[in-house]
């Protein structure tokens, strides 16, 4: 099982300041690594027959909407889960998630994988890599500690990757962008995205 996640938003709390008023982590979950590879490659011909170089990244907040469009047709082609948790910051009460970047961002991902009711089992997780090597320590080591135990192993593997080399990450960029603008006041296109992965969608949890 190969689990990849990305977010949307930002997981700050200064919404007057700019902060994005919704955060979404998204987790998609390929059973089968066969067809991730196949899904690897379709993106790659995708991006040959827009002209894009390979070193294009397909990332949800920098494309139009043919280029998020014709990713999100293609790939849903192929056969994989979505689980995602969406946070509408307005209802986090927490002092220490409203003050720590890190903190929120890390119990974001925890209880997407946490509360998967039996879906994901000794995974294989690619996250999406930023910060620094300390950085990326404690977060394995936190997410191993809250969701590993001797009964139930949610991951066996946990690695950060590059998401310009892996398009299985710009995938969960752009799934979780696709959830996020569903909840974007304002916006012509807020479930035109959507509305192509939904059949893909085995679980959005609107956090409370």
């Amino acid at each position: 099982m190969l689990v990849f996640i990305d977010d949307s938003g930002d997981p700050g709390f200064k919404i007057e300041k700019g902060s994005s008023p919704v955060f979404v982590i998204a987790c998609v979950v390929f059973d089968d690594e066969l067809e991730a590879e196949k899904t690897a490659v379709a993106i790659k011909e995708l991006r040959r027959q827009l002209k894009k170089s390979d070193a294009f990244e397909f990332k949800f907040n920098k494309g139009n909407r043919e280029i998020r469009l014709k990713f999100l047709e293609r790939v849903i082609q192929f056969k994989f889960r979505i689980r995602a948790i969406v946070f509408e910051k307005i209802k986090v009460r927490s002092g220490e998630l409203k003050t720590s970047k890190q903190s929120f961002y890390n119990y974001a991902i925890k209880m997407v994988l946490k509360h998967n009711f039996g879906t994901i089992k000794e995974a294989k997780i690619r996250l999406d890599g930023h910060g620094d090597r300390l950085y990326r320590h404690e977060v394995i080591r936190y997410l191993r500690r809250e969701l590993n135990n001797k009964e139930d192993r949610v991951f066996r593997k946990l690695q950060f990757v590059d998401s310009k080399t892996n398009v299985l990450t710009q995938m969960s960029d752009m799934i979780a962008g696709a959830i996020h603008r569903k909840y974007v006041l304002g916006k012509t296109d807020t479930l035109e995205y959507f509305s192509k992965i939904k059949k893909r969608v085995e679980d959005l949890w609107e956090f409370s």
